[in-house]
């Protein structure tokens, strides 16, 4: 069985970043969300990716931005893949020469099946709860059935967030078997202030599967 894969988003400082990455973070989510409690500058984000040691994925999380906002990012902060959180299309979210994965936020009426298939080109598919307060980070959960039937329907690669924390991502990762888990708010001490002690109880609870 392959492992399951962790990545950690919403970091706000360089050290928090390197803490991340040495209890074993794939990859480390940069917010370049505005209204977000997590959002950080460009400046930001380039101090804090110099931090990543080799082999740790930089991903930049955009809601709806224009060009222009994505490619002065690009062409200030290294980035490996980038996130899209909003209503984006297919045609934008791969126009920049760099992976991409698609949020997708699971609430009722959605044919999630057609909507993961508008995005055939992207490198994963994130599932999140929904909330029409927020874009994402709200520590909410939804059924992880609607997860479980992606992953054994769909050939995307599916990522898992939404509400995740030591408490119940060993029982998410056993029950759904995703490509990989994304958290944020789950290990921090306020929001976009990660705690070490709540991100070691997470990767402890990863590993245990």
């Amino acid at each position: 069985m392959q492992r399951t894969r962790v990545k950690i988003c919403g970091l706000t400082t360089p050290e928090q970043a390197l803490q991340a990455c040495e209890l074993g973070a794939d990859a480390i989510g940069l917010v370049f969300y505005p209204k977000s409690s997590r959002a950080i500058s460009i400046a930001q984000a380039a101090q804090i990716q110099q931090a990543f040691p080799a082999f740790v994925s930089a991903v930049g999380l955009f809601v709806n931005p224009t060009r222009a906002e994505v490619e002065q990012v690009l062409q200030q902060v290294h980035l490996d893949c980038l996130q899209f959180h909003g209503d984006e299309s297919e045609e934008f979210c791969r126009s920049f020469s760099v992976p991409y994965m698609k949020a997708i936020r699971v609430r009722d009426g959605l044919d999630l099946q057609s909507e993961i298939l508008k995005y055939s080109k992207s490198s994963a598919i994130l599932l999140d709860s929904y909330d029409e307060n927020s874009a994402g980070g709200t520590g909410k959960q939804f059924n992880w059935d609607i997860a479980l039937q992606c992953v054994q329907s769909s050939p995307a690669k599916i990522v898992l967030a939404g509400g995740l924390d030591a408490s119940n991502v060993a029982s998410a990762i056993a029950h759904v078997r995703p490509y990989a888990v994304d958290v944020s708010s789950g290990v921090e001490q306020a929001p976009g202030s990660k705690s070490i002690e709540r991100m070691q109880a997470f990767f402890n609870e990863v590993r245990s599967v």
